[in-house]
């Protein structure tokens, strides 16, 4: 066996050591036809059996509406061809084996609930004593409350837990109807509202960066931070989604479920404890702190052709494209800008956060020492594309006999230094955390309805959408929203060796 195997070996070994177990478990898919299914959820459970992290016994129950019924035999072959396609993992061996024996189906609509509350009593008979259930609403959000009623007339829902996917409503009066709805069935303690953002490896190495590092805590705050940006632009385009993309849009769709949950953690103030209570607490805190956020401070743009795409209002004002400024009225923050950015049809698909420096009180260096530089010179950059990667951006003097300076990097990549292979993806990482009860990377009710409620003054008043090209990094009045400081991406590329 090679370095590299015994490394793997190794760290397996360890991760199963200091790894919680779930208790035995019967787990069921609501929209386990559907395409999240197929392409995350399926693939996921069976990595997470595979690895050796699903509980000892278990059960997993897909569920449809009557009309997508499925048959346990056809429910297999589904996820069979679900894994062979998206899985990491192919569908064979012994692995594949238990795992296939232990999926079922049951149909479910309202006032006819019998086959589903059939097939959980035959998986909870088939694993034994009294396992936990956890239900996956992987459904359209017209959906949710329906389900959620059903799971609280059928008796289901009896000490469950239950994992909401996004949107958490699309104004402040739903996502308080909402909330009111699952609250009706469910304890707030057994709500996992996901965010596949918040499920990965960099989420939780930002509060490793800060608070296990003297060397990054002590300057993050407005002494030392100039400016924050969180950047998430997308190379595709609404691939064929008009009717969810026309009623929901960039800031809703993005902005308000992803972006601004991974600014809570950035901004975040060091927590009592790294437990879920102490964490969402700090979360909520920065959420408090942000001011509403003002139209004027904000860029809506839509790529050229959105308006001809199938299904498309000829005259749609729906944004493909949005920038914005939040500001944050703490002490750690005040005065600090955050922007961010996310749109479809951009030049790149990129998770980038970054942390400008300021730059030193007194300028030493000649500005010809310093011309070379382009702006970026003094950044931290923490990139989410997995397995992700934290570059330090500063000055240092060129080879030489003048002092001229020249931009270096120091960069850590996941990839180089550690091995990935037995790494969770997001959906993974945080069904695995739901089984265990752990609700630290999940959105509670009160933050979500604070975020919608700062919103309110830009969805009452949008600015109007300006267009940009499929391609481009959005429409052009960005740059005017960013000065004096200028967006991370586009980088200056530079030449291998630099």
């Amino acid at each position: 066996m090679d370095r590299n195997s015994d490394a793997s070996q190794t760290q397996t070994q360890t991760q199963s050591q200091a790894q919680p177990h779930p208790e035995d478990h019967v787990v069921v898919l609501f929209g386990a036809t559907g395409d999240l299914a197929r392409r995350k959820l399926l693939p996921g459970l069976f990595h997470l059996a595979k690895a050796g992290l699903l509980p000892r016994r278990y059960r997993i129950v897909g569920s449809a509406p009557a009309a997508e019924a499925l048959s346990d035999e056809e429910f297999r072959a589904h996820a069979r061809q679900a894994v062979a396609e998206f899985g990491r993992s192919r569908p064979e061996g012994p692995e594949w084996q238990e795992f296939e024996a232990a999926l079922s189906f049951g149909s479910a609509d309202t006032g006819a609930t019998e086959p589903l509350v059939k097939a959980v009593d035959e998986a909870e008979r088939a694993v034994g004593g009294t396992p936990r259930r956890l239900f996956h609403l992987a459904v359209p959000p017209v959906a949710f409350t329906s389900v959620i009623e059903l799971l609280g007339a059928t008796g289901l829902a009896r000490d469950a837990r239950v994992i909401v996917e996004k949107p958490f409503g699309t104004d402040l009066a739903s996502a308080r109807a909402l909330n009111a709805a699952v609250h009706a069935v469910f304890d707030e303690s057994r709500v996992f509202r996901i965010d596949h953002f918040l499920g990965k490896e960099a989420v939780d190495n930002i509060l490793a960066l800060r608070f296990a590092n003297g060397l990054f805590e002590p300057l993050w705050n407005r002494e030392h931070i100039s400016h924050v940006q969180i950047d998430v632009p997308e190379q595709i385009d609404i691939q064929g989604r008009a009717h969810f993309f026309e009623g929901t849009g960039t800031f809703r769709d993005m902005v308000v479920t992803h972006l601004f949950q991974l600014l809570g953690f950035v901004a975040m103030e060091p927590p009592v404890a790294l437990e879920a209570q102490s964490l969402r607490d700090e979360q909520v805190k920065v959420f408090r702190s942000m001011r509403p956020l003002d139209p004027a401070h904000v860029v809506r743009g839509q790529y050229t052709g959105y308006r001809a795409e199938a299904g498309v209002d000829p005259a749609s004002d729906t944004e493909t494209f949005v920038a914005l400024r939040v500001d944050i009225d703490n002490w750690r923050w005040a005065g600090v800008p955050f922007h961010l950015r996310s749109g479809k049809a951009l030049a790149e698909g990129r998770h980038v956060v970054t942390l400008g420096l300021r730059e030193p009180v007194l300028g030493m260096f000649p500005l010809d020492a310093r011309e070379t530089a382009d702006g970026r010179a003094n950044e931290l950059v923490i990139d989410f594309a997995d397995p992700g990667s934290i570059t330090a951006r500063f000055l240092a003097k060129e080879p030489g006999p003048t002092m001229q300076l020249a931009e270096a990097d120091m960069v850590f990549g996941y990839r180089g230094s550690f091995t990935t292979e037995n790494a969770l993806e997001a959906y993974e990482h945080l069904i695995l955390q739901a089984m265990l009860g752990d609700q630290s990377l999940f959105t509670r009710s009160d933050g979500i309805e604070r975020l919608w409620e700062i919103s309110a003054p830009l969805l009452d008043a949008p600015p109007p959408v300006a267009p940009y090209a499929p391609g481009s990094w959005g429409p052009e009045a960005i740059t005017s929203l960013v000065a004096p400081h200028r967006w991370h991406l586009p980088e200056r590329h530079r030449p291998a060796g630099r």
